[in-house]
């Protein structure tokens, strides 16, 4: 248990960027798929998670395919790269609805980074 406070607490409190190590470590995957053979194709999806309640980070009313219908949910984007046998996830990024991301207080208590903003749906697919 101590030791998952710790990576709690270093997850939560430390400052590092979280970009770069994902970075690093979708670097290091991808290469070592395309040792053994080519990487063809970039996979982009949001998925839904559906939740109770409204506190969790981007949580609100929404369309999710996973459900199939408008529900309280988070949704989750996600990009995956695929050879012909393989297929890992190398980024994951959670969408922040419009509802989140205007209102500080919400944002401050959640610990949202100023830098998140707002983009609507539309536009994860047409990137």
């Amino acid at each position: 248990m101590a030791l998952h406070q710790k990576l709690l607490y270093f997850l939560a409190c430390s400052r590092w960027d979280n970009r770069a190590v994902r970075l690093d470590a979708a670097r290091y995957a991808v290469e070592a798929v395309r040792e053994r053979e080519p990487v063809t194709t970039w996979i982009i999806d949001d998925t839904g998670f559906l939740k109770q309640g409204e506190h969790s980070v981007g949580v609100q009313r929404q369309y999710t395919g996973s459900a199939g219908k408008i529900t309280n949910c988070q949704i989750g984007v996600s990009l995956a790269v695929a050879s012909s046998s393989e297929e890992i996830a190398v980024d994951f990024e959670r969408y922040l609805p419009e509802s989140w991301a205007g209102n500080a207080a919400r944002r401050r208590q959640a610990r949202v980074p100023k830098d998140v903003e707002y983009k609507p749906r539309s536009s994860l697919r047409s990137r």
